[in-house]
């Protein structure tokens, strides 16, 4: 009974912090460079390491807990906006940006102009070029596929578009902002800046809903799965224990 209940509970844990995921996911469908995750899972004999174990303990502890979240990196669709100052990036690019807690990266190109002339994203942090924050002088900004900036025809700076390594693990911090190990980010040369345009989260409205209902009725499933070996079961004991 015991190994049932743990499996039972541990699934629902599971299923509980995938529900936090995909309303996650679905809140910023409509995030402009957003990227999705999805959960994975594991056996819960994997965390055990090289412990020897029995064939019986293996059999009633191979049940599966909540392994992780996996970044989508795929590309999201992109849209025209008619703004000089919104870019997206075609490739495997990311913007950097200087926050107060260091360099993050985004695919999220809301730029703006704040008062001084500093170009800077949707969070007032500046953004970076490749001799540091870019600072714009007054005029129409054009944006090469390079990620050249000219203003009035001058070249006026370069946003600064890198990417990662395979393996590399970004780690998403608040909305659209991802930090990365030291030293990971290199220049991305194939990566194509497109003006006027931002890329769409790539989540899928659709199919964040089916998965979101399926995993609501499997924590359903569990809940009711706990109640009976948290009342029926310890009734049906209790019972049995007062004829011995």
């Amino acid at each position: 009974m015991n190994s049932g209940f743990y499996a039972a509970f541990a699934g629902l844990t599971a299923k509980m912090q995938a529900l936090d995921l995909l309303a996650n996911n679905l809140a910023n469908a409509g995030t402009a460079g957003f990227k999705g995750q999805h959960e994975f899972y594991k056996a819960v004999t994997a965390s055990l390491g090289f412990t020897p174990l029995s064939s019986l303990n293996r059999a009633i502890n191979n049940y599966g807990v909540l392994g992780g979240a996996a970044l989508d990196l795929s590309q999201g669709n992109l849209q025209e906006t008619g703004n000089n100052l919104d870019v997206a990036i075609q490739g495997h690019g990311f913007f950097a940006v200087q926050t107060a807690a260091g360099v993050r990266y985004t695919r999220n190109g809301s730029f703006e102009l704040n008062p001084k002339g500093r170009l800077v994203d949707h969070g007032g942090d500046p953004v970076l070029g490749d001799q540091g924050p870019l600072q714009l002088p007054p005029g129409e900004v054009s944006v090469g596929p390079n990620g050249t900036l000219s203003v009035a025809g001058a070249v006026a700076g370069k946003l600064r578009v890198v990417e990662f390594p395979p393996g590399a693990q970004l780690a998403p911090e608040g909305g659209t902002l991802f930090n990365a190990p030291a030293g990971a980010a290199r220049p991305s040369p194939d990566s194509v800046v497109e003006q006027g345009a931002l890329e769409q989260s790539n989540v899928n409205p659709v199919e964040g809903t089916v998965s979101l209902i399926l995993i609501q009725r499997q924590a359903e499933s569990l809940e009711r799965a706990l109640s009976v070996f948290q009342n029926d079961f310890n009734r049906t004991a209790a019972q049995e224990l007062s004829r011995v």
